[in-house]
């Protein structure tokens, strides 16, 4: 990227990322004061913008006024955070109030047209667009093996977004002999300048080889083509160097804090 500071991404992806989009399904989103919630998903979704202005006591009922909405629902929620949110002592009033944080991840940002290419791939393995539900199922199937534990849930949240906004998630599945070795997909949002790059789980014979770069430079081709000028990563920390030595450029962390029933 050439003259964009980091200060000015980070902005701009706090001014269009920060809220959420319903993914479909019967999901809907509510307002509480400045955070928005997902209900009706597979887990309950809290975000909020960089700066909640409130706190002290008043943050400590916000929070719990979300988890005890979840709870009536017997729904595990989920809490987005970033590094750079205020007031800085979001993080500490969560762990008091029962949440857990997850694994963190860096927020990684490039430009499309940088990052596009030809997807170059094994011999033995061909890229190609997936909007069947069998096929979504194939993407959960593989998730579940790569992080060990149950992605089934992925494959109605994939088939609500395709059914919803079919313009707006791009799912890829690379194949060697009829199997999914690798699964990613491309989220536009209307009005961003930021195509989201989900997924990349690749099964653990089939890494090494180029197939998640191939996943990277095919999707920000997709957004390059729609007049798209960013994609970002939430990325792990196996993913983070690749992106990196791609020339994605980090501008914040991000931390789930869960609580479950």
């Amino acid at each position: 990227m050439n003259d964009e500071s980091i200060d000015e991404l980070r902005a701009a992806y706090d001014a269009q990322l920060r809220g959420v989009t319903p993914p479909g399904g019967g999901a809907r989103v509510e307002r509480d004061g400045p955070l928005t919630r997902v209900v009706g998903w597979h887990r309950g979704f809290v975000s909020g913008p960089r700066d909640l202005g409130v706190h002290g006591a008043d943050l400590d009922r916000l929070i719990a006024r979300q988890r005890d909405f979840y709870a009536a629902r017997g729904e595990a929620v989920e809490w987005k955070t970033r590094a750079h949110d205020l007031p800085a002592d979001l993080t500490d009033r969560l762990t008091a109030a029962g949440f857990v944080a997850e694994d963190s991840e860096t927020v990684l940002v490039g430009r499309s047209a940088d990052l596009a290419g030809e997807p170059v791939l094994p011999d033995t393995v061909t890229l190609r667009r997936v909007t069947a539900r069998p096929d979504f199922e194939r993407i959960a199937a593989l998730e579940s093996e790569v992080w060990d534990e149950d992605w089934s849930w992925i494959a109605d949240d994939l088939t609500s977004r395709t059914e919803s906004a079919p313009e707006n998630t791009v799912v890829l599945v690379a194949e060697a002999g009829g199997q999914v070795v690798c699964a990613a997909w491309l989220v536009f949002k209307d009005g961003a300048d930021f195509a989201g790059l989900w997924g990349g789980s690749t099964l653990e014979e089939w890494r090494g080889q180029g197939i998640y770069r191939a996943m990277v430079a095919h999707r920000a081709r997709l957004a390059s083509a729609r007049g798209v000028p960013y994609v970002y990563v939430d990325a792990s920390a196996d993913s983070a160097p690749t992106l990196s030595c791609l020339g994605l450029r980090a501008i914040t962390t991000t931390t789930p804090y869960v609580w479950s029933p």
